[in-house]
């Protein structure tokens, strides 16, 4: 007996059976929905009943492509869709026709600001050298649209680097932004599963203005930390006035629904090089300033 008996795959490849399975029998049999095979039966893994399997593939997918890919950790980008680039924001601004107008762009120009800084810290954290065994570390990952997590996409794609892009389906149009690298260009239906994925390989996270989809988002991360479900990862949170107008943090503490040491969770970031820095001095890894 040789290696090759002994290793040689027995099976045929499910790719042939689906092959074979396409041959153009049509009879009453052969055209009804419990023919197709099941995994090709999007009706049936559709049912209601089938949820737990969905849920696996949600997981299983992403999971498989980002190992092949050798993505061992990520720098995951939260922020707002809504916030533009400075000239789009100043375009913006000048088509402004009312003083409710004018007010809401102005705003979004002040914050427009958090567009290139969230670029410049994609760029840093980009050019973080793969292993000797090409892995890779701090992989640029977002959301996938647009505005903040364009600029996170865009920073890395500036320096020819990979990132990651987790959309999810909603009911109005939502498309990957152009940035992100197409073979990890991502698509979710459970928003469960892509906040998952967003923290698996999570190893430092950072938090710019945004609305309900990056509170909820920020404050699931905060509360696994607390918990202990989660070991400790850099939180930067950028944009000071913003989070402490919309947010009071310290009223929080003194009521006493968290405590003062829950506040030690966050580090307080207005430009991409303190972010990195801080990065940097929570691994301890003087060799990450060189990246920066």
């Amino acid at each position: 007996m040789t290696n090759k008996d002994i290793e040689e795959r027995k099976f045929r490849p499910a790719k042939q059976e689906v092959k074979d399975a396409a041959k153009d029998l049509q009879t009453p049999q052969t055209t009804s929905a419990a023919y197709r095979l099941a995994f090709q039966d999007t009706d049936f893994l559709l049912r209601e009943d089938l949820r737990p399997v969905r849920f696996q593939l949600e997981l299983l997918k992403p999971e498989l492509l980002m190992n092949e890919a050798k993505i061992e950790s990520t720098f995951v980008f939260y922020g707002s869709a809504r916030i533009p680039e400075p000239e789009k924001a100043q375009e913006r601004l000048a088509a402004a026709m009312t003083d409710e107008e004018r007010g809401v762009a102005q705003r979004l120009a002040d914050k427009s600001k958090y567009y290139v800084e969230a670029r410049r810290l994609a760029n840093i954290a980009a050019r973080y050298p793969a292993g000797e065994d090409g892995k890779r570390n701090f992989v640029v990952c977002s959301g996938g649209g647009p505005s903040i997590m364009e600029a996170a996409n865009r920073g890395a794609a500036d320096v020819d680097a990979p990132s990651i892009g987790m959309n999810i389906v909603l009911p109005h149009e939502q498309a990957p932004n152009i940035y992100v690298t197409p073979e990890l260009s991502f698509q979710f239906h459970y928003f469960a599963l892509r906040k998952m994925h967003f923290l698996l390989r999570a190893r430092a996270l950072a938090v710019f203005p945004g609305g309900f989809g990056t509170f909820d988002e920020f404050f699931e991360l905060l509360t696994l930390i607390q918990t202990g479900k989660m070991k400790p990862i850099p939180i930067l949170l950028f944009g000071k006035d913003f989070w402490t107008k919309v947010i009071n943090f310290e009223a929080l503490a003194e009521e006493g629904v968290i405590s003062h040491r829950d506040l030690d969770l966050i580090t307080w970031v207005e430009t991409a090089e303190e972010a990195w820095s801080a990065v940097c001095a929570f691994y301890k890894d003087d060799t990450m300033m060189a990246c920066g």
